[in-house]
């Protein structure tokens, strides 16, 4: 089975007044339907709880941005997946519900634990539907938005390809709204275009082309194809991966040759969750950044900082105090201490939970 992740946006799912486009969202349940019958194994990430409850709920003026985000989201989140019930149910097609949240991917078990979830939906015939749970999430520990979400799911479920649907055609080479400017067809791991990516915001959703541009590349270079195309266009789905229509603007970013592992693409997602540092020598960031793979052994450490247990997430600093690479530490922070400068000890960070940055 191909596995894929598809991510539909709000600007997607919503018209321009913000209430949801029933017609959209039943446009592109046939088409995920389509996939499934042709060997595609597909995973939903799907906005538009918030758009759901506040086109049926009218709040009192004195709730703040955050009480109105999670009233709408608890509201709306059952309205969203009802109409998703009801349209893949036309097809015999179960749906299942995946709330989470971003702490959700800062311990390994939890990370592993989601997936479990999603393995068993998926091997049972149930298309997995995933969203953030605003109803929880604070500011500071919210995704970007679903972007960000998507891109950890593709990359946590070993996906082949994450398609990023949103209300543009792709990554232009200048202002969309310019005649002139072209869709950008293909970027590879090396190439730089974020001269041309736009700061704002769109309409409905919290991120922006700036932010798919920086998902997209980082899940690109832990092996998963990325594209990002218009979610509003018919057929865009099929269109894509089974007719492969090459006429249709889309932007593609091809992925690296070789793929990271399991452990290492939950460690290079986990960046937010890093709960202390430890600081190395020159010599030792030298080794770290060389071709040859190595772990990050007790002798090269110059200090230790933050409060951690074997098994969390730390952050590895050069001697200029620039982070250079995120790995699973196979110390406590007390015995780490304990372990700086000396010789023949066990890795701190063991190459294969080691990510360079």
């Amino acid at each position: 089975m191909k596995r894929i992740v598809v991510k539909i946006g709000s600007n997607v799912l919503t018209r321009a007044d913000g209430s949801i486009d029933i017609t959209r969202m039943s446009s592109l349940v046939d088409q995920t339907v389509a996939l499934r019958k042709s060997g595609f194994q597909v995973i939903l990430v799907s906005s538009g709880a918030v758009a759901c409850g506040r086109s049926i709920l009218e709040v009192q003026s004195k709730l703040d941005s955050v009480e109105q985000r999670q009233l709408f989201s608890a509201v709306g989140q059952i309205r969203l997946m009802g109409l998703y019930q009801d349209l893949f149910a036309e097809y015999g097609i179960r749906i299942g519900q995946v709330l989470t949240m971003k702490e959700s991917f800062g311990t390994r078990r939890e990370y592993l634990n989601q997936r479990s979830c999603m393995e068993v939906m998926l091997s049972s015939g149930v298309i997995p539907i995933v969203n953030e749970n605003d109803t929880v999430s604070v500011t500071e520990l919210m995704f970007t938005d679903n972007d960000e979400l998507s891109g950890l799911v593709a990359t946590m479920m070993d996906a082949r390809e994450l398609i990023i649907l949103s209300n543009v055609d792709g990554i232009f080479n200048g202002n969309p709204s310019d005649p002139e400017s072209r869709v950008i067809p293909e970027i590879g791991p090396t190439d730089d275009i974020s001269c041309y990516i736009g700061t704002a915001k769109s309409g409905f959703g919290r991120g922006g082309m700036q932010t798919k541009y920086g998902i997209a590349r980082k899940v690109a270079a832990e092996g998963v194809r990325v594209t990002i195309a218009n979610g509003k266009r018919e057929n865009i789905l099929p269109d894509l991966l089974i007719g492969k229509d090459t006429a249709v603007p889309h932007t593609v970013f091809i992925p690296a040759a070789q793929g990271t592992s399991s452990i290492r693409k939950w460690v290079a997602n986990s960046q937010g969750f890093a709960k202390g540092n430890v600081s190395i020598d020159a010599n030792a960031a030298r080794v770290l950044k060389g071709r040859t793979a190595a772990s990050l052994l007790p002798v090269g450490v110059t200090a230790v900082e933050g409060d951690f247990e074997e098994g969390d997430i730390i952050a590895v600093l050069d001697p200029d105090g620039k982070r250079i690479a995120l790995g699973r530490s196979s110390y406590s922070s007390e015995e780490a201490r304990a372990s700086i400068g000396l010789h023949d000890l066990r890795p701190i960070i063991h190459y294969d939970c080691l990510f360079i940055e």
